[in-house]
């Protein structure tokens, strides 16, 4: 039986053959015209987003989820620089990974071609339908993108505004695919699509991935929540630490590199937690604390077992005072989310042992959770932080949304003469 959205489904594959034959410059020309097209429609997008916004405040949505929600122009602008950023980025189609001569003289070669379709799942975050799209096509591929029904509104438009510099550079609209039935049901048989979808990305909270893990039949590449920790070490700057600390809490709580978790060296607590809780409480922030930090400060909030492998995704916080170094890793391998961690150390030898210790996505010594982004980190935008242990893992962009085949050269050789 064909389905509206397997008809839908093929239609992209379609598209993804003639996405995949694109040249560089093509592919280039394609997402300058998709950020013009998108910067054009910016009043059209924001007034879709003002409906998105007032259904969601009326259905009691948190601020967190609000802030993901929420578009203005500075932000539109920079969906827009974000599209410009990618068109800027090295192909990775084409590109020869490894070249080797064998004894019976084959070329073998290493070549990054495309996925194929891709399959974009994501809650309440309208930037991730541009992001997606743009490192999709560069890559090659096509995308299928099934937004949540809180962002319908700001989605459909970006879509729209994406398709339209399709059409005008002569291909085919299937290539970005926007699914408008946010239905369960419909996101399971997306999931199930095993001769259409080549990989499925679900971008959301902890409930999403689940479901997905779940249900899908297709390739899954997760981007688990952010159980995100910095560990303040004995041999820490305390005010660098603390900036560390205000940054990846405060700047944005509702994002998934916000950090979640703060684990203070036993040594360093008395001087460091009662100055670091106050900052934190004049931002609004929430804290709970094992038994030492509230020795320190006793009306602090009691943490339980629970909240240190909670994703707040809000002004919120739990602290550890630990006993050292080893403690720490041990507690983030327990509770982590394998997301992003943070020493905060002038001990080179403590911040290389937190590195080889954990295997988190992303490791940071002295620098913000905050930076773990794509765009920070060189990829010109994200379709996602990898949580998964496959090809990709970390921040996703356009490189990980190819894969790598042998390509073998030979003047007639034979195995068995």
């Amino acid at each position: 039986m064909t389905t509206p959205l397997r008809q839908r489904a093929l239609a992209c594959r379609d598209a993804a053959a003639a996405i995949a034959a694109l040249d560089t410059t093509s592919k280039r020309r394609l997402l300058h015209r998709m950020a013009d097209e998108l910067a054009a429609s910016a009043t059209h997008v924001l007034d879709a987003n003002e409906r998105d916004m007032a259904a969601a405040k009326a259905n009691g949505t948190s601020a967190a989820m609000l802030d993901r929600l929420f578009l203005d122009a500075p932000r539109i602008a920079k969906i827009v620089a974000a599209i410009r950023d990618v068109a800027t980025l090295p192909d990775p189609v084409g590109v020869v990974t490894r070249r080797e001569t064998r004894p019976n003289d084959l070329v073998v070669e290493r070549v990054r071609i495309p996925l194929g379709v891709i399959a974009m799942i994501y809650e309440a975050r309208p930037n991730v339908t541009a992001d997606a799209a743009a490192l999709c096509l560069m890559a090659g591929n096509a995308v299928i993108l099934r937004g949540g029904s809180d962002a319908l509104h700001s989605n459909t438009a970006i879509a729209e505004a994406l398709r339209r510099a399709l059409v005008a550079e002569g291909l085919p609209v299937a290539a970005i695919t926007l699914v408008d039935d946010t239905r369960r049901e419909t996101m399971v048989e997306l999931l199930q699509l095993t001769d259409v979808v080549d990989l499925a990305i679900p971008r959301g909270g902890e409930g999403l991935i689940r479901f997905v893990t779940e249900h899908a039949r297709v390739p899954v590449i997760k981007h688990y929540k952010g159980v995100c920790h910095l560990y303040v070490d004995r041999a820490a700057e305390p005010s660098m630490a603390l900036h560390l600390l205000v940054d990846g809490k405060t700047s944005r709580p509702g994002v998934c590199n916000a950090l979640e978790t703060l684990l203070v060296h036993r040594d360093a607590a008395a001087a460091f937690l009662p100055p670091a809780i106050a900052r934190l409480r004049e931002l609004g922030v929430e804290v709970r604390g094992d038994n030492a930090t509230r020795g320190l400060v006793p009306d602090v909030v009691s943490a339980t077992d629970d909240d240190y492998a909670a994703e707040f995704l809000d002004l919120v916080i739990a602290v550890r005072v630990v006993d050292d170094l080893e403690a720490a890793i041990a507690h983030i391998r327990r509770y982590g989310s394998d997301h992003t961690e943070v020493i905060a150390t002038q001990d080179e030898a403590a911040a290389d042992r937190f590195v080889h210790a954990l295997r988190s996505a992303v490791v940071m010594v002295n620098a913000s959770s905050r930076f773990s982004d794509g765009g920070e980190l060189g990829l010109g935008s994200e379709i996602g932080i990898s949580t998964t242990r496959l090809h990709a893992y970390g921040p996703m962009g356009a490189e990980a949304l190819t894969v790598e085949r042998f390509v073998v050269r030979g003047t007639g050789q034979v195995r068995h003469p």
